[in-house]
């Protein structure tokens, strides 16, 4: 019994300090300009030790974005440059909370990170699978020689067009296949072959003699 008290106490005072910790990093971040609020969260993120990195990149991020939703690719970017290893895990986390921004995260990530841009197109499309095309298109266009990697993040990310990513980029004449045409020709192989629904049975015809009209036919 004492010993399940000092649980329950426990993970009280744990969440008493993340609520702590979030009120502090939101007043943190609310204190500054406008503009300067993505420079002040990759500031946040690089101080971080290693090993908190990551958590402190989601938080970051997801107070960042409660204060200015618009700022997402600017806040997203600011941090790749920043901490690069982290530009994925920003990126997502960005996604999730304004997936309408997708596109656009995704590309600033990369820009900002181009070595990580196989990385970010699976943490956004995993965020936001719907619009893999312009992730994946958007980033290719500032990370043009990742091209491999990013077809290969989009296949791991969306496993359904996986075997028809991999058919198209072992008949691609280039070493660097195009990101839209290896996409585009997938989208029209997965859709061709999906089965056409069977017609229906024909309508049942009108009865005979039906409804409150006069049968003739009777003396």
């Amino acid at each position: 019994m004492k010993h399940i008290a000092m649980i329950g106490l426990s993970l009280v005072c744990l969440g008493a300090s993340h609520s702590a910790h979030a009120a502090s990093l939101k007043k943190t971040l609310s204190s500054v300009p406008a503009a300067e609020l993505p420079a002040k969260a990759a500031q946040l993120i690089a101080d971080a030790k290693p090993r908190d990195r990551e958590t402190t990149t989601i938080n970051v991020v997801k107070t960042a974005l409660g204060i200015n939703p618009a700022a997402a690719p600017s806040i997203v970017g600011a941090i790749a440059r920043a901490v690069g290893p982290m530009a994925p895990v920003a990126a997502g986390t960005a996604a999730e909370e304004q997936p309408k921004q997708a596109c656009a995260i995704a590309k600033a990530a990369a820009a900002a990170a181009p070595s990580q841009a196989g990385k970010i197109v699976l943490a956004v499309c995993r965020a936001v699978p719907p619009e893999y095309r312009c992730i994946a298109v958007g980033v290719s266009e500032v990370a043009p020689d990742a091209n491999k990697e990013i077809l290969e993040a989009v296949a791991i990310a969306l496993p359904e067009l996986g075997p028809e990513i991999g058919a198209a980029m072992e008949h691609a004449t280039k070493s660097s296949p195009s990101v839209a045409t290896t996409l585009d020709s997938t989208t029209v192989s997965t859709s061709s072959t999906k089965p056409t629904k069977p017609p229906g049975p024909p309508p049942p015809p009108p009865p005979v003699g039906g409804g409150g009209g006069k049968h003739y036919g009777k003396p």
